[in-house]
């Protein structure tokens, strides 16, 4: 019998319906506000407009957790990577003159010492590229295509004899190739190409996940740093050597010839006050080939940063970083490096073929500057033990300089092999500056002192001490004590009190507790807007290292992670990190995209983070859901999978596609 809307009214039958519907919208609105709870939503900008802490509610309860599906693979164009002058793969792609470029690395900082020269190969210009549309609202000359959203960009993959290990501020050939001179290494350092390359780092042929730590730091898959140049180099020096399918590290080094253990052991007997992993925990080490000392410095409770170039000593630290030791590409050429002021606990330098005392001592003086008050340089080099004229005059003019900084000279030894050392220390207070007769170097003007080093020159003076002369407590308890540098304000302790506490809790019951990360894979971890460093002290009991970034146009928060017993760098993500690819298992973004998006497009910004994010790799981003809403279409147009945690944490997993 057919039922009608007029039989229905006529038979009285609508308060029944309309008390259905009515419990329908109750047991609607019950099922979506029965979930669990969410944490709130702050960022370290948010605390400092807080006051003290009240006592408050607890947040409204989220929605349930939502899943976006990856849309189907689409065929993506090629995007070729060529000169400006539409060359090539010809001769005009390499550096010819080898003369001027060795005596350009022998002139200042370099990752260990070598007798062999190098052309300085950059291979094809990896920076530019051309597209046939020429849509320059897009950019689509930069290696993608944008067509009605974003989720339809169409990606192509770099191209060039350096595309599988592009980085984009260092390989920008055709500024390098502009530079009137290289004497003080100035194509070393960073040269951004504008606009940002927009195509995707290829795989080395038989890449695979890396091999996981502990193992990673003895040995590493060949094909994945398929570098071998170092196996040649250093033979005879224990560094590298090829084994079948991988590449093992025996623990040596240029100056310590009886393994590093034993070297180790060297420095702390003669020095028993370094007291590795107590009162010494943030180490720079300058030159460091493959990170060997920092590498087994880890057993010792000493976190190290690892620099040298990107020069002839072919991936010395991409070897690091794939072995899951703290390494960063940087040189210290005409610029400061992106560390803040009083940084380290000790410096250490073993052959690193920088010439400290060149251009008025600025080298040296810029160790001074990012060196703790108290705290020791260790320099082993020839000028140490050697005795031939060229070494002598080094040793004679460091004596001179170091003098004139107020340097002591604590340890000058020699271990049983015959391969010398000294050991400086920096003055803590200004008693010594304050009795020279003659002041120079100076002392820099205090606006100096307290800038943030980006792009800035040498300066031929020495930094202030500063609040930060006490020195931290002893490891592990400087992690969690107030630090030295802290501001004064009783607000400032209060927010750093609830920064720690709100990581703590994070950590622990949001990222760990969660099912979207395989935490068994992950080792080398970046925090791309650090604050004060409160996500890496939450993960420090465990197998994982973090590099803590301080974005430039943020508050300047790097000393008090130095000062906690972590490491980190200033840097400005509208450009490209110094870093490999394929180099971070991690990458965990708070609050990062508010700012940026006022000066740079947030495309560039996942493009990045696509080439320094190993495939298999994870992004934990936690924003505004307007910036989550922009950023998730372009991971999944990168084939990455995403899906939404309670509400507020966006979690990508990249995959090991690449554009053809």
């Amino acid at each position: 019998m057919a039922i009608s809307v007029p039989g229905i009214l006529k038979e009285r039958k609508y308060p029944f319906i309309l008390s259905l519907f009515i419990l329908l919208l109750f047991a609607t609105f019950f099922f979506y506000s029965n979930d669990i709870y969410q944490f709130p939503t702050f960022s370290p900008s948010d605390l400092l407009r807080r006051q003290i802490p009240t006592a408050t509610p607890p947040p409204s309860p989220p929605p349930p957790p939502t899943v976006v599906e990856p849309p189907p693979i689409i065929q993506q164009p090629r995007a070729v990577v060529v000169n400006e002058d539409n060359s090539s793969n010809n001769n005009n792609n390499k550096y010819n003159n080898a003369e001027e470029n060795s005596q350009a690395d022998s002139a200042s900082g370099g990752g260990g010492e070598t007798d062999s020269s190098s052309s300085g190969d950059y291979g094809d210009d990896a920076n530019t590229s051309t597209n046939s549309n020429n849509d320059t609202n897009n950019n689509n000359n930069n290696g993608y295509q944008l067509v009605d959203e974003v989720s339809d960009i169409k990606w192509g993959a770099c191209r060039g004899s350096v595309a599988v290990d592009y980085i984009p501020c260092l390989d920008n050939y055709q500024a390098i190739k502009e530079l009137k001179s290289r004497r003080h290494m100035e194509h070393r350092e960073r040269h951004c190409p504008k606009p940002s390359p927009r195509c995707l780092v290829p795989l080395p042929y038989g890449y695979k996940a890396p091999v996981p730590w502990p193992k990673s730091r003895d040995m590493i898959w060949y094909n994945n740093v398929p570098h071998p140049k170092l196996v040649d180099y250093k033979k005879d020096q224990n560094w590298v050597i090829r084994d079948n399918d991988y590449f093992v590290f025996p623990g040596g080094g240029t100056q310590f010839k009886d393994g590093v253990g034993n070297y180790f052991q060297f420095i702390e007997k003669s020095l028993p006050i370094i007291r590795w992993g107590r009162q010494t925990r943030v180490v720079l080490d300058v030159g460091c080939g493959v990170a060997t000392f920092g590498g087994y410095l880890l057993d010792q409770g000493v976190l190290t940063m690892s620099v040298a170039p990107k020069d002839e000593h072919e991936a010395q630290i991409q070897f690091a970083l794939e072995r899951g030791i703290p390494a960063f590409l940087a040189v210290i050429g005409t610029q400061k490096l992106p560390f803040s002021n009083s940084a380290f606990d000790v410096i250490h330098c073993a052959r690193c073929r920088v010439h400290w005392d060149a251009d008025g001592g600025k080298p040296l003086m810029e160790l001074n500057r990012i060196l703790r008050p108290g705290g020791f340089f260790i320099w082993s080099a020839t000028p140490v033990y050697r005795k031939n004229d060229r070494d002598r005059n080094v040793w004679n003019s460091m004596v001179a300089l170091t003098k004139s900084m107020c340097w002591t000279t604590v340890v000058k030894n020699f271990d049983s092999s015959g391969i010398g050392l000294v050991i400086y220390q920096k003055p803590a207070s200004y008693l010594c500056y304050d009795k020279r007769q003659e002041k120079k170097p100076p002392l820099c003007d205090p606006k100096e002192t307290n800038s943030i080093p980006w792009y800035t020159p040498l300066s031929g003076c020495l930094s202030r001490l500063g609040r930060s002369v006490s020195w931290p407590a002893d490891w592990p308890f400087r992690l969690t004590s107030e630090p030295p540098s802290l501001p004064l304000e009783e607000r400032a302790g209060l927010m750093y009190d609830e920064d720690t506490k709100h990581w703590s809790t994070v950590v622990s019951d949001v990222y760990l507790d969660g099912k979207a990360i395989n935490w068994s894979s992950i080792r080398n971890i970046m925090d791309m807007n650090a604050g004060y460093g409160g996500f890496a002290a939450a993960l420090v009991d465990l197998p994982y290292w973090v590099m803590n970034v301080v974005p430039i146009h943020r508050e300047d928060t790097l000393s008090i992670i130095f000062d906690r017993g972590l490491i980190g760098v200033y840097h400005d993500w509208c450009e490209s990190f110094n870093t490999y690819p394929r180099t971070y298992d991690l990458l965990h973004a708070s609050f990062l995209f508010g700012n940026l998006a006022q000066r740079c497009e947030m495309l560039d910004v996942a493009v990045e983070m696509d080439r320094i994010l190993r495939p298999g790799g994870y992004i934990v981003v936690q924003d505004k859901i307007e910036n989550i809403n922009k950023l998730s279409p372009i991971l999944r147009s990168l084939h990455w999978s995403t899906s939404l945690y309670q509400g507020q944490f966006l979690i990508g997993k990249k995959d090991f596609w690449r554009p053809m």
